[in-house]
């Protein structure tokens, strides 16, 4: 792999890396510009110029000309726009944590289990959620938290035990971590699979829609528990990024530099699975924006982790908010899950990039 297409080789090496600053500017513009066209498109269409009315009336603490539109605005549009927005940053730099942390830029949450730790439990709870919770937790005031609730716990459980699995004597070791998190994903997809097998043609279709992922449960009411986790994860990450560049220079330099290889190695997994599981218990399983945001971000900008994880959270963000309007706008009145597209925009790409980096091989 040459230096220009390796996202581990620093600067120094040869490779051509774009200015920091004016990627992040160009990423806020860009993000920015995205939100606004969220914000406007649906089925009720809001022009660009109305939108940024409403937003400085609603900031001044003034009147929309029309309360029509600062209506389905601030009710329905702006807490699944903030929704992406959160979605998008928040599973980027988990991404961008775990490549940092396993040093390899293919590494993504689901590698320690995340994902499928909340699918299992969101499957447990649509198929045998009657038979297992008692008749108070199912009624109107706490049956519409129960699912994120239970796909929560699985996502923190999950990465709990893997973290438990790969420390041994006070020393977590990244490849026992490693093939922990792949050995339970097989046991939680199976354990999903069997209950699709059981299930019901009605929950089966709810189980499928949150499988693929979907921001339709963006409310201000359910944004509520998940903004200050993932801007908790978000703030922490950018604290730990000066860390994660010590361990890219490995584990006993690191140490040599000052840096507590166990504390970070902790914390890394800790904020992907605070961000992750926060974010995946509401919007459901959503791939490839972890994986590819952090990558694209290396590639561009270098692997210093103090332009990677602001980057990638922007990136990231810019991505959902794009995938969602996408997702809203194509089959309407209809909605495509927002797995599908991230899928098959990410999936190509990111394979694309594979073919590029064996094109440098020679291959």
């Amino acid at each position: 792999m040459s230096a220009a297409t390796d996202p581990w080789v620093a600067p120094s090496a040869g490779a051509r890396r774009l200015p920091a600053g004016a990627v992040l500017a160009a990423l806020a513009i860009a993000l920015a510009i995205a939100v606004v066209a969220a914000l406007g498109h649906g089925a009720f269409r809001i022009p660009p110029a109305d939108v940024l009315a409403i937003v400085f009336a609603l900031l001044g603490g003034g009147e929309a000309a029309d309360a029509q539109q600062a209506a389905v605005l601030t009710a329905i549009r702006a807490p699944r726009v903030l929704l992406a927005v959160l979605t998008g940053a928040g599973l980027a730099v988990a991404g961008a944590l775990m490549q940092g942390l396993f040093r390899n830029p293919l590494a993504d949450p689901a590698l320690i289990g995340v994902s499928a730790g909340a699918a299992l439990a969101a499957a447990t709870v649509i198929v045998l959620g009657n038979a297992l919770s008692p008749a108070w937790l199912r009624g109107d005031a706490l049956a519409p938290y129960l699912l994120p609730l239970a796909a929560f716990a699985g996502a923190v459980g999950v990465a709990a035990l893997v973290y438990r699995i790969g420390r041994a004597h006070g020393v977590l070791s990244l490849p026992v971590t490693l093939l922990a998190g792949i050995a339970i994903n097989a046991i939680a997809m199976a354990g999903v699979g069997l209950l699709i097998f059981v299930a019901t043609d009605e929950q089966l279709r709810t189980l499928t829609f949150w499988n693929l992922g979907s921001l339709a449960g963006g409310t201000w009411r359910a944004l509520l528990p998940v903004v200050p986790l993932v801007l908790l994860a978000l703030v922490l990450a950018l604290r730990l990024a000066p860390a994660l560049n010590a361990l890219a220079l490995g584990e006993a330099r690191a140490e040599h530099l000052g840096v507590d290889v166990a504390r970070v190695k902790r914390a890394a997994i800790v904020l992907a699975a605070l961000a992750t599981g926060a974010l995946v218990a509401l919007t459901g399983v959503i791939g490839f924006v972890g994986l590819v945001a952090p990558h694209l971000v290396r590639l561009a900008c270098g692997p210093d982790h103090r332009i990677v994880v602001p980057a990638s959270a922007l990136l990231g963000a810019l991505l959902v908010v794009l995938a969602d309007l996408a997702a809203r706008t194509l089959v309407a009145p209809a909605e495509m899950p927002l797995g599908i597209v991230t899928a098959l925009v990410g999936g190509p790409f990111f394979l694309y990039l594979l073919l590029r980096q064996r094109w440098a091989h020679g291959g």
